[in-house]
């Protein structure tokens, strides 16, 4: 007695299909993904880009405010 793991009524043409298939959703899963991570990304450089410009202009005028400490 044979014991089949896929069923009797399956063409091979619907099991050709049912494979594209999870093979196209897996790999649309994956390709979201990916561009989440993206965007992720980009928010963060953007950002830290905001940070940067900000502290820099902070200590500019930080640096135009308090004297030096020296007398010429």
């Amino acid at each position: 007695m044979k014991i089949s793991l896929i069923s009797p009524y399956l063409q091979p043409s619907m099991l050709k299909t049912g494979l594209r298939l999870a093979l196209l959703a897996s790999t649309v899963t994956a390709l979201q993904a990916c561009a989440v991570v993206a965007v992720a990304d980009a928010a963060v450089t953007v950002v830290a880009t905001g940070v940067k410009v900000t502290a820099k202009a902070v200590g500019a005028a930080a640096d135009a405010v308090i004297p030096d400490g020296d007398e010429d």
